[in-house]
């Protein structure tokens, strides 16, 4: 029953998966990823490699080759465990096999080493990976704006996420974000982002780091009158995240947002009751009420193409 589930998803979401994987970065990571495959196995290619086959036949992988890729598929699956969404599954697939890849070539020819080692450093240089440009309830801050805008109203409970955009973890991360936002979104809760990478010194006041070793990006961080409450993952003595999950469930947990939400409209109707009373039956033009339709309608201060 699994099985026959799991089959219906996948035929019911194939057009959005099409329309994902048809994009260059894909189609060409792809061609990456089985160059090795494709080289060993073309007739008329493979005749004239070298291999450590008994029976001399270098169309097929010798016995070091199958270790390199038994190991390979280890690795994925390793470091698969801790994806979340099928992006992060993809791109570990692709990341390792670029490795192995090259390793392979390297040991099969070093020209053909040097040559698909160029094409990484090329297709790194030029490549990369789609930016998440779907719905969302997200306030973009800059350097000028997320201190103005933390501290205006104590009521509004903020969750800013703070990334930086060369990070792979912060881009699997903006469709789990975004889908929270469309979730909770009100007048008393808010979603923001802050891209620290090219804001330096909203890192350093924040206290986030964006050094790779750190392991901090992205960082969620809960705000109440301006005041940070709570962040994750949090930050041990040495500077380093503790391992956290960056999953919807995990979030709407440890944040508590279904209460937050819940506190959050009682807000909203409070305000929309003293509008009323103060104004008429019908809110002024121009009135600071806020609401998930109009709040969309807002420019924010970065669109997503800045990023």
């Amino acid at each position: 029953m699994g099985v026959i589930t799991g089959l219906c998803t996948f035929l019911y979401h194939l057009p959005q998966i099409y329309k994902w994987l048809l994009k260059p970065y894909y189609i060409t990571s792809f061609l990456m990823t089985v160059a090795f495959l494709v080289v060993r196995k073309a007739p008329g290619v493979c005749e004239h490699l070298t291999t450590q086959r008994e029976d001399g036949n270098s169309c097929d992988f010798d016995w070091r080759e199958v270790e390199i890729l038994m190991f390979l598929s280890a690795i994925v699956m390793m470091k698969n465990r801790r994806a979340i969404t099928l992006e992060q599954h993809i791109g570990n697939l692709f990341l390792f096999s670029k490795v192995a890849n090259v390793i392979l070539f390297f040991r099969l020819d070093i020209r053909l080493g040097i040559l698909y080692l160029a094409l990484c450093v090329a297709f790194v240089m030029t490549c990369k990976p789609p930016v998440y440009m779907g719905p969302e309830y997200i306030k973009y801050f800059s350097d000028q704006t997320i201190d103005e805008e933390l501290q205006k109203d104590s009521r509004i409970t903020w969750i800013v996420e703070f990334y930086a955009n060369w990070s792979s973890d912060c881009q699997s991360f903006a469709p789990v974000f975004a889908d929270l936002s469309l979730k909770y979104n009100c007048a008393g809760l808010r979603f923001g982002k802050v891209d620290i990478g090219r804001y330096g010194d909203v890192s350093e006041r924040y206290k986030v780091s964006t050094s790779p070793l750190a392991k901090q990006l992205p960082s969620l961080v809960l705000f109440q009158g301006g005041r940070e409450i709570m962040r994750r993952p949090m930050v041990d003595n040495k500077g380093r995240a503790v391992s956290w999950t960056f999953n919807e469930e995990n979030i709407i947990r440890e944040f508590n947002l279904n209460e937050l939400f819940q506190k959050s409209k009682k807000l909203s109707k409070s305000r929309g009751l003293k509008g009323e009373q103060q104004n008429g039956s019908k809110p002024e033009e121009g009135s600071d009420e806020l609401h998930p339709e109009t709040d969309n309608e807002e420019q924010p201060t970065e669109s997503k193409k800045d990023k």
